[in-house]
């Protein structure tokens, strides 16, 4: 037996990038911020972030399109999958992803968002087949240095 779960409360650190496979079905992707803070040995109060790769299929997609904005604390729970593609160079890249399953806004709500954020949020997205690894697009531009 095996267990490849992952769960995430952190911040989104730049608008969500939506795109659509052949077939019409929206994939989102969207970097994750998660910051852990410790005093060092010398007494100085140190905080580290760590970067998420986040991947929103289908209803998931659609609702992070709509409400989720750069900033936002999100919840995610999901698996974690390392996947290759090739860059324009032509060298073999590797990028690892938090595919999720279960996405929800944390804090403050709008009105708008209120209704649709509980019940996307309790819907767990489980594939029927699995998706070919050629349908997932390459990751959006990577830097080390993603405000929010």
């Amino acid at each position: 037996m095996s267990v490849n779960k992952v769960i995430l409360i952190g911040n989104v650190g730049k608008d969500p990038d939506v795109r659509h496979l052949d077939k019409g079905t929206p994939v989102c992707t969207l970097p994750v911020a998660t910051s852990e803070t410790y005093v060092n040995k010398s007494g100085e109060r140190v905080t580290t972030t760590e970067w998420h790769n986040v991947v929103l299929w289908r209803s998931l997609a659609d609702f992070a399109q709509k409400y989720v904005k750069k900033g936002a604390q999100v919840y995610v729970e999901g698996r974690i999958r390392t996947r290759s593609y090739d860059a324009k160079e032509g060298n073999k890249r590797y990028v690892t992803e938090i595919i999720a399953n279960t996405f929800q806004l944390l804090g403050r709500r709008s009105d708008e968002a209120s209704a649709e954020t509980s019940v996307v949020a309790d819907t767990v997205q489980e594939l029927k087949e699995p998706i070919p690894a050629d349908d997932f697009p390459p990751p959006a531009n990577e830097s080390d240095d993603l405000p929010f």
